[in-house]
């Protein structure tokens, strides 16, 4: 007799069962999961990305930072509602032209 098609999660350690197969459910099976999916050139680039994340002070200090959690008032909005539009109208500024302005470089 066929086993019956189950579906169920463990509140003890989140496995989760299918049929008659686990799937992946912790971040880091999903991970795995992910990796053994990629080809070698998006592993390679999906590398240098962690790798990045994780030596850079700036991204850790970001990652870590709380959200922020406070209302915002309407200039704040108008302020962002313009700035959209213009980044929809194609009104940017490169970093480059943005440093030369500033004497950055």
């Amino acid at each position: 007799m066929p086993l019956p098609d189950v579906e169920r999660e463990s509140s003890h350690d989140r496995s989760r069962v299918v049929g008659r197969y686990h799937e992946p459910v912790t971040t880091k099976e999903q991970l795995h999961k992910l990796v053994d999916e990629l080809s070698e050139q998006e592993a390679a680039a999906a590398l240098v990305i962690v790798e990045r994340r994780r030596d850079d002070p700036m991204l850790q200090a970001l990652a870590s930072a709380p959200l922020d959690d406070e209302p915002s008032d309407a200039d704040e909005d108008a302020g962002a509602a313009e700035a959209l539009a213009d980044y929809r109208r194609g009104k940017t500024v490169s970093s480059e032209q943005l440093r030369a302005e500033l004497d950055l470089d």
